[in-house]
């Protein structure tokens, strides 16, 4: 039974139970919660790192002397204390897997006094390290159940596939049995059933000890797993005493075999499959870690949609629902430890870690999208313990986790990232190639992975990327060459190298259209590669990023931090998705400048097999998609803007002839702005009844400063709240401007007063506007 409703939460750290019972200042919420929703995001530096507390009643009318009783927590961040009816019933260390607590002995019938103690204090033994990349959200970040279960039930099953290919198959089951009272008289029967429910095959044995094996073999032309059908079986496993069921499990099964050919690609089911993929962090706006279940399924969705068929969790395991999504949508997952920097510790963190690590893989065992252990990310950077990078040390750790990982499941393959000293332990290696961001031209990717797919030889590559701040374009985005170009007002004397776009770069949607618009070029057209993992599906939050163009956002998402597509995941969706669709480069680029007669070029990113652009009315002609081609697959016209509004539209043809297409319209003018003088505010109503409030840098002219990206600071008077430290391009009450644009949404307070707002930077003294509220 869920219990996520009608907790009480009290921010307060002591670890006296007693005096938790005593306090008055009890709040009231569902769950999942974290303490650190909003303040992550806020303008203050640092977080709440503490811990706090939470209670229910939960009221058992009657107690069955043959059941057992306990709570189950998804996840709890960082470390648990559990107390029933004040006393501790048990703990848990580690914030990212999910744990049991065993109940029975101290409840009674009636009401029962629930306690929880959650600590995300700054702890080193505990992995993640504290000098990771993002937020260490603390708090009860998943669903919790009470579970009641008879006194002889099935504790857990291990579903392996021994032998599968097309023609036939076989699957192992390996059932533990909770029997404490050793009676004679179980049985456990396992029932196979087909994906369309049909049964096909089921078994009973007598159960005469802790664990049982029940093998299936010769199942014949199963229905294969695979990321374009995701056929799942649904097995159930029933425990009998006395010919009566007392227990009940049920998993999905999938049919599938894989392999990493000795310095190639991927295979799956015998055939290549290039992999390719994104990463997802566990977290949105307003709620930080605690997502809902339908909020893990739209992300989900979101990168299904796109046409990945890979996600790496990063850097921690995820809540039982991602997996539940990635096994029924098809896509494969890399699972990560959560050992992310920090180097290697004490016994005590030893212990954790290895703790940590045989969870995440007995819990997740069963789910077939899952084909890699990550036992770690950059593990021996910026060590938290003396000595803590020392690569010998950590090779013998590296190789004790290893061990573990194989002897746990000899079926799937161990990996890591950027941890070169020992890349030669585990089965698959992700060194860090960052072309065009933090080092060297996205034109030189393919040199690079050309080195390394020599070098390792089951290499895959995790992240590569960079970041973009929505609606920030550029006329003359920084090249493939690391060149940034004259704008094109006046002859190019000088021609800028840059060596750190990520330092130097323009932070445009446009450079990173070409970045990643390049990285596929290579990726889809190397048939010996194995694939990539672009890094991040959404913009997520971290402490070690306070001055980016949103405060303690990494911006490298193809979608902002609420999942809203930037223009980068249309380029991931030209190339990989399905379902036919244009999309004209760009929607958030509606402002534009440039000297007359002046063409500009205009990318159109489809999956059609012919576009055709026209430009007010007129056709500038029909393209062919071709792969082997860049930028956007050919898809590019010479366009010359008209003095104020310009329409494009592009219509996409598939083979089949169905059409889709895309409208765009564009205000160009032929005069440049100068130096902004001052911000313009200006509201709208949004269909939520909130209003959205947009600061506008201008000249002299009243033009707006296309160049103009300084920060810009919103406040709400009088009248309501303004939606911040959300971490998105609306939702932040400093923001850097986007071509001299920033925006802000505001809630009304209700009263029907006007709303009174200021914005107001550095360089220009604050504008005042009043809203009248409808």
């Amino acid at each position: 039974m869920n219990i996520n409703d009608n907790w009480l939460y009290l921010e307060n750290h002591t670890q006296n139970l007693s005096e938790a019972q005593k306090a008055k200042n009890w709040t009231s919420l569902n769950l999942p919660h974290t303490w650190n929703a909003e303040d992550a995001t806020d303008l203050y530096p640092g977080y709440r790192r503490d811990a706090s507390w939470y209670q229910k009643k939960i009221n058992i009318s009657k107690i069955d002397q043959n059941q057992v009783y306990s709570l189950y927590f998804e996840g709890s961040n960082v470390t648990t204390k559990v107390y029933v009816n004040g006393k501790k019933a048990g703990s848990h260390i580690g914030g990212y897997i999910g744990f049991s607590i065993d109940i029975t002995k101290f409840i009674k019938e009636g009401n029962n006094d629930i306690f929880v103690r959650v600590d995300n204090s700054y702890d080193i033994e505990i992995i993640p390290s504290q000098k990771s990349d993002f937020f260490i959200y603390g708090g009860i970040t998943r669903d919790v159940w009470l579970v009641s279960k008879y006194k002889n039930h099935i504790e857990n099953i291990k579903i392996t596939t021994p032998e599968v290919s097309s023609k036939k198959a076989s699957i192992q089951i390996i059932s533990s049995i909770v029997n404490p009272d050793n009676a004679k008289d179980l049985s456990l029967t396992i029932t196979l059933k087909n994906p369309k429910g049909k049964k096909i095959v089921s078994k009973t044995i007598p159960v005469s000890d802790k664990t049982s094996t029940i093998t299936f073999e010769n199942i014949k032309n199963p229905e294969l797993w695979d990321t374009e059908k995701p056929n799942l079986y649904q097995l159930t496993a029933s425990l009998s005493e006395k010919n009566q069921i007392k227990d009940s499990v049920s998993e999905k099964v999938g049919f599938r075999w894989f392999e990493f050919k000795d310095h190639g690609p991927f295979y799956l089911n015998g055939k290549r499959l290039l992999i390719r993929g994104t990463h997802r962090h566990e977290e949105q706006a307003g709620v930080g870690a605690a997502m809902s279940n339908e909020q893990h399924w739209a992300d989900m969705k979101s990168i299904k949609e796109m046409g990945a068929n890979f996600v790496r969790l990063a850097h921690y395991p995820q809540d039982p629902e991602v997996y539940k999504a990635c096994d029924e949508l098809g896509l494969l997952v890399w699972d990560e430890l959560p050992w992310c920097r920090g180097g290697i510790g004490n016994e005590v963190w030893k212990t954790n870690t290895k703790n940590m690590l045989a969870e995440i893989i007995n819990q997740n065992y069963n789910h077939p999208s899952i084909i890699i252990w990550s036992l770690g990310n950059e593990m021996n950077w910026l060590p938290d313990f003396p000595d803590g990078d020392n690569a010998e040390k950590t090779n013998v750790f590296l190789s004790e986790l290893n061990d573990i990982a194989h002897k746990l499941d000899l079926t799937r393959k161990t990996a890591i990232r950027k941890y070169y000293e020992g890349s030669h332990i585990v089965d698959v290696f992700s060194p860090s190639i960052w072309s065009g961001w933090y080092s060297g031209s996205y034109k030189s990717y393919q040199k690079a992975i050309d080195v390394y797919k020599k070098e390792y030889k089951h290499f895959i590559h995790a992240e590569y990327g960079g970041d973009s701040h929505v609606g920030r374009h550029s006329e003359n985005p920084v090249t493939g060459e690391n060149v940034i170009k004259a704008e094109g007002w006046e002859e190019a004397i000088v021609q800028t190298k840059v060596a750190n776009i990520a330092q130097i770069g323009d932070w445009s949607e446009n450079y990173i259209v070409d970045l990643f618009d390049w990285h596929l070029h290579i990726s889809e057209n190397d048939p010996m590669f194995v694939g990539n993992v672009q890094w991040a599906f959404k913009d997520f939050a971290t402490p070690l990023r306070p001055e980016d163009d949103i405060p303690y956002m990494n911006q490298k998402g193809l979608t902002d931090r609420n999942g809203i597509p930037k223009d980068a995941y249309y380029v991931f969706k030209s190339y990989w998705a399905k379902e036919p669709f244009t999309y004209i480069e760009s929607h958030t680029w509606t402002e534009r400048q440039g000297s007359e007669n002046t063409p500009r070029i205009i990318s159109v990113f489809s999956n059609c097999e012919k576009v055709t652009l026209s430009h007010n009315g007129k056709s500038l002609g029909e393209k062919q998609r071709n792969l082997a081609l860049y930028p956007a697959n050919g898809l590019t016209w010479d366009v010359n803007f008209a003095k104020g509004e310009n329409v494009l539209i592009a219509i996409g043809k598939t083979k089949e002839g169905k059409t889709v297409s895309d409208t765009l319209k564009v205000n160009y003018r032929f005069n440049k702005n100068d130096t902004a003088v001052s911000l313009q505010l200006s509201s709208e109503k949004l269909k939520n009844g909130n209003y959205l409030v947009t600061a506008i840098a201008v000249d002299n002219n009243n033009l707006r400063c296309l160049d103009y990206e300084a920060s810009v600071y919103f406040q709400c008077l009088k009248g309501g709240k303004t939606l911040k430290n959300q971490g998105t391009p609306t939702g932040s009450e400093s923001i850097r401007m986007a071509n001299g644009k920033a925006s802000i949404e505001v809630i009304p307070d209700g009263s029907g007063n006007p709303i009174e707002m200021t914005a107001l930077n550095q360089s220009f003294k604050g504008e005042y506007l009043r809203i009248s509220v409808d």
